[in-house]
């Protein structure tokens, strides 16, 4: 306890917040709860420039860094080179693209109904035999993340209407251990607000958050349900934390269509003039049911002329990583940023590096494919073709604390177990048939895929 005061003396209730998080521990709660300020911002109507009018200004917190433990830190060059393993051949495709992001759908269930997503009749759901457990993403989730995955996003559906979305989020948020370094979530936010605190004690490091519209009105028009009131307030909570230094990584996600939303980007981008966020305007996209067309689709280049009309020295910002899939644009003297998704115009799959699980528990090398190979059934096999639950998990766990370990420098799966060995047999397949790219427009609207929601987004 001493040690806990002196830090916070030292370094600041941010740093703290930020080490607890990291430590689970629930003294982060404790300590947010008394020097957290409640956020009550009236709804918005149209602009986002008044959306935010009333919040304090605070500059980005700068907290201490954390201590590094020394025997990874004096490691030489030399020495951590000796360390190094390299990347697993299952997860390489044969354009050498190494993929070390994985989306995992947990539901199908979501509590809108947007129309770019979902049909106007919704869609039929898979029994919950059919879905993937808790025990089975859990596994499938190590599995990857000792393949080399360090990022993994949970999505929907609507990830937060899983009844055990918390407990998910924790089992996977112990791989760090293993080498996960990001848990993000992708959400409409309509009840992230009460479960934020939870999640970021269980490891969440990112949230992109689905806002389409600053209206209420046409909130509800788009998603066909109410709501805009919840999501306001779970962007609100993300702010407050981040002000206190829980580190949350905010993406807002704004499907822009020509026609219904794109006067509203101006308003989106000015939400970033004196907060931290990156709006990042997606080009719509056609999958089944939401009735695309090319008309409604409006360029990314098109959505850069309308917001220099009013800010014409819109510049782009240097991206920093190779597998960025958005284009990022900064307007000077504004703290957000803007990004572009722009999947139809300039596609980016050279340097993609994604793969998803559906909640069904197949396996898609890419986003407009639609050949898709079920995880789930080749797990299953070893427990009759039922659902695991915890307790023909814990048997599987004992088995594999038995396995020999695999021969150092040995790139064959020697030592794997049998159902691992056929899983990442069966994945490598897949991740070798991936394409160079996906076809173009043209040829996406007519070609069979899932409703979006079915995918994960």
């Amino acid at each position: 306890m001493r040690r806990l005061l002196l830090y916070l003396t030292q370094n600041g209730m941010e740093a703290f917040y930020r080490s607890g998080r990291r430590a689970g521990t629930t003294g982060s709660r404790r300590l947010f709860a008394l020097g957290k300020s409640v956020l009550s911002v009236a709804a918005p109507q149209f602009h986002g420039s008044d959306l935010y009018h009333d919040l304090p200004v605070h500059p980005p917190p700068n907290p201490q860094p954390l201590s590094i433990d020394p025997s990874s830190s004096n490691l030489s060059p030399v020495d951590r080179f000796k360390d190094a393993k390299p990347f697993s051949h299952f997860l390489t495709d044969n354009f050498n693209r190494q993929h070390t992001y994985l989306r995992i759908s947990v539901t199908e269930r979501c509590n809108l109904r947007c129309t770019y997503c979902m049909p106007a009749d919704g869609v039929p759901l898979s029994p919950s035999a059919q879905c993937l457990t808790t025990p089975e993403i859990v596994y499938l989730s190590e599995l990857f993340v000792k393949e080399g995955v360090t990022k993994i996003r949970l999505t929907g559906g609507e990830p937060t209407v899983r009844k055990d979305i918390l407990p998910l989020m924790h089992e996977i948020g112990r791989l760090r251990t293993k080498g996960l370094q990001e848990l993000c979530l992708t959400t409409n936010g309509i009840s992230l607000h009460g479960k934020l605190d939870a999640m970021v004690e269980a490891g969440l490091t990112g949230v992109n958050l689905s806002l389409d519209t600053l209206d209420p009105y046409q909130f509800q028009l788009m998603t066909r349900r109410k709501g805009f009131d919840a999501v306001i307030k779970s962007l609100n909570r993300i702010l407050d934390m981040n002000r206190l230094g829980a580190g949350i990584k905010l993406k807002l996600n704004t499907v822009v269509m020509r026609g219904v939303n794109e006067r509203e980007i101006v308003s989106f981008v000015e939400m970033g003039r004196e907060h931290d966020i990156e709006v990042r305007f997606i080009e719509y996209m056609p999958f089944d049911g939401n009735k695309w067309s090319r008309q409604k689709m409006l360029p990314y280049k098109e959505m850069v002329e309308i917001i220099r009309q009013k800010y014409p020295n819109l510049c782009k910002v240097r991206e920093e990583g190779k597998n960025e899939t958005s284009k990022t644009w900064h307007v000077p003297g504004f703290m957000g940023r803007v990004g572009f998704i722009t999947s139809m115009t300039e596609n980016f799959c050279g340097t993609c590096n994604r793969l998803r699980i559906t909640s069904d528990g197949n396996l898609k090398v890419c986003l407009f494919g639609n050949s898709e190979v079920s995880l789930r059934d080749l797990l299953r096999t070893k427990n009759k073709g039922e659902p695991i639950d915890w307790a023909a998990m814990k048997t599987m766990k004992q088995i594999e604390m038995d396995r020999p370990q695999v021969p150092a420098g040995n790139a064959e799966p020697l030592g794997y177990l049998d159902h691992e060995r056929e899983l990442l047999d069966i994945i490598g397949i897949a991740v070798k048939q991936k394409k160079a790219r996906h076809a173009g427009m043209g040829q996406l609207e007519n070609m069979k895929n899932r409703p979006m929601i079915l995918i994960g987004g």
